[in-house]
């Protein structure tokens, strides 16, 4: 507690003293031994700034037997500060009754401070109602810890008159309440008395308002004057807005800078930081150094420490120790720890001991391992227990998910729903989700309407839209069927690129079609090449035309020998078309 000054204030209005202190305390030393009451307790109180308790002791207590009402509160304060509380609490109730509203606020505290909440809730009400900020603040945190709805009212008052923490608490508790009328929407938007609140505080100093601060405009975009209050509150020592700080300055391309700010976070215990520090050293292949911070991380009580260890030694290839950091996280409640553990043991040939860890993971929210529960179970059979798990994943935004359940929905028949997951999945960037939506669409697709001439009309349709997306991201059929699709317009050139790039990627049907593409041109040599790369693969038709190819240069043998490949490739078609070749050349060999 700090000395009053003569408007009965405890903090004095610096921004009032004289320039001259040693000459305006002389001043009141002479008035005050002249006998002026005033130029006592006034005196009393600058020494007792001062700390010269003994000096200011007798100046206070004869402006108090005065009647002086300041200078029984600045007698009280002096008195609490030598450890007689009780001697205090004595004064400032006579500062009080006299209407002292720092004595109130002081009485409030002392009676706060022994227990006596009901005598304590007077006196700081008393102190509040008569304009005193702090005793409005003081009012305002009782009656915040014992849940009573009138604490935010005093809050506000308080925030109102400048104190800057209550402004800092009024801004939390109206953050707070959004957050609980959101029910845990993660993208509810901070009101906007709130960041007023906090903008306020910030501006008086508050680091904790500006970290929030920091954080409400960097979610905003706003990072620029993000950044200015995060360095802000830095500077003043928050470590959590050194960590905000350099994680801003990452994301702009200044690891350097960034590294600083961390280091300094990460000095000052902030896990986060140290996470960071370790995945940075990580990156330049500095292990031991990202070793060191994930333990230091771990040390601050940051459990993403002990997972980001585990990361490390798996990716170095040592599995026991990865096993025992992704315990420890899991244990922890770590989900993304338990997920990576499960997968651990489920590579060791452990599915027993992998499966309660994916539940867990996936119970605590982990898409991942709702996903490769769904994998467990389609593995052992247990196709409905996969799909609820696919499903799971698949409402969480999981692409693969989400196309394991498009596949499932399209063999029950279930075109809608299979149509729907097959979007999500498709728009998140899943080839084979764009090729099968496409060839759901293409199903429904009606003719081609014909013009006066009788020659088709080509539209280009959503399926081919999504075929090419597909075939863009190197999905080998969707390729073909682009192909296809550019062969039966008439253009060549993009039929043959798409069934070339399907080729080189190792489709037999591209092959086979760039033959077929090739032979029309009148390149059969080079048709030719294709058709064999596609028989080898197992093209049965390939296989034919590569006899026929042989059968009209006049190589019998060899004709007779593809001849015989198609046959045992099919389909029955092409078998069937083979054998009467086959047995043609044999006749024709033998005769």
């Amino acid at each position: 507690m700090q000395p009053s000054s003569r408007e009965d204030t405890e903090t004095p209005d610096e921004t009032g003293e004289i320039a001259d202190e040693a000459a305006e305390e002389l001043r009141q030393r002479l008035a005050a031994e002249a006998g002026d009451v005033e130029a006592m307790s006034v005196l009393g109180a600058m020494l007792l700034r001062r700390g010269d308790l003994d000096g200011a002791e007798p100046h206070l207590r004869a402006a108090t037997a005065a009647g002086d009402r300041a200078a029984a509160n600045n007698l009280g304060v002096l008195l609490h500060q030598r450890g007689y509380a009780d001697e205090a609490a004595g004064w400032w109730r006579i500062a009080a009754v006299a209407g002292s509203t720092a004595a109130a606020h002081a009485l409030g505290r002392h009676h706060r401070e022994r227990g006596d909440e009901p005598a304590a809730e007077y006196w700081l009400r008393q102190s509040a109602e008569q304009g005193h900020t702090l005793g409005a603040y003081a009012l305002a945190d009782l009656l915040e810890h014992r849940g009573d709805a009138g604490a935010e009212q005093w809050m506000r008052v308080a925030a109102e008159r400048g104190h800057r923490e209550a402004a800092y608490r009024l801004a939390r508790a109206l953050d707070r309440n959004a957050a609980r009328e959101a029910d845990g929407d993660n993208g509810v938007q901070v009101p906007e008395e709130a960041e007023q609140w906090y903008r306020q505080a910030a501006a008086r100093g508050h680091r904790r308002a500006a970290l929030h601060l920091g954080t409400i405009l960097e979610r905003r975009g706003e990072l620029k004057e993000a950044g200015r209050w995060y360095l802000t509150s830095a500077k003043d020592g928050e470590a959590r807005a050194a960590c905000a700080l350099g994680f801003l300055l990452r994301d702009a391309g200044d690891t350097e800078n960034a590294a600083v700010w961390w280091l300094r976070a990460a000095q000052d215990g902030d896990g986060n930081a140290a996470n960071a520090l370790g995945a940075l050293h990580a990156e330049r292949g500095e292990t031991q150094t990202a070793e060191r911070w994930y333990r230091a991380a771990m040390d601050a009580g940051d459990v993403n420490g002990a997972y980001n260890l585990g990361l490390l030694c798996a990716e170095q290839g040592r599995t026991p120790q990865a096993e025992q950091w992704y315990r420890r996280a899991a244990y922890a409640g770590h989900r993304e720890a338990a997920n990576a553990l499960a997968i651990l043991l489920l590579r060791g040939g452990d599915e027993t001991g992998a499966e309660p860890w994916f539940s867990k993971a996936a119970e605590a929210g982990s898409v991942d391992a709702a996903f490769n529960l769904g994998i467990l179970h389609a593995g052992r059979g247990e196709e409905q227990a996969a799909l609820r798990w696919y499903e799971r994943a698949a409402a969480a935004g999981h692409t693969e998910a989400a196309l394991q359940v498009g596949m499932a929905r399209l063999r029950e028949g279930d075109e809608q729903e299979a149509e729907r997951h097959l979007r999500c999945a498709a728009g998140g960037g899943s080839a084979e989700a764009a090729y099968r939506l496409a060839t759901v669409l293409d199903a429904r697709r009606p003719p081609e309407p014909a013009h006066e001439l009788g020659e088709p009309v080509h539209r280009r349709s959503e399926c081919e839209e999504w075929y090419e997306r597909a075939a863009h991201q190197g999905h080998r059929r969707a390729q073909v069927r682009v192909g296809m699709l550019a062969a039966a317009r008439g253009d060549v050139v993009e039929a043959a690129r798409w069934y070339r790039e399907a080729a080189e990627a190792g489709s037999r049907n591209g092959a086979f079609n760039l033959g077929l593409l090739l032979a029309r041109e009148g390149s059969e040599p080079e048709a030719a090449v294709w058709w064999k790369r596609a028989a080898d693969a197992g093209h049965g038709r390939a296989a034919l035309r590569l006899a026929l190819v042989y059968a009209r240069r006049g190589e019998l043998a060899e004709g007779q020998r593809w001849a015989d490949r198609a046959v045992s490739l099919g389909p029955a078609s092409v078998a069937e078309r083979a054998e009467r070749l086959r047995d043609a050349l044999r006749q024709e060999l033998s005769a």
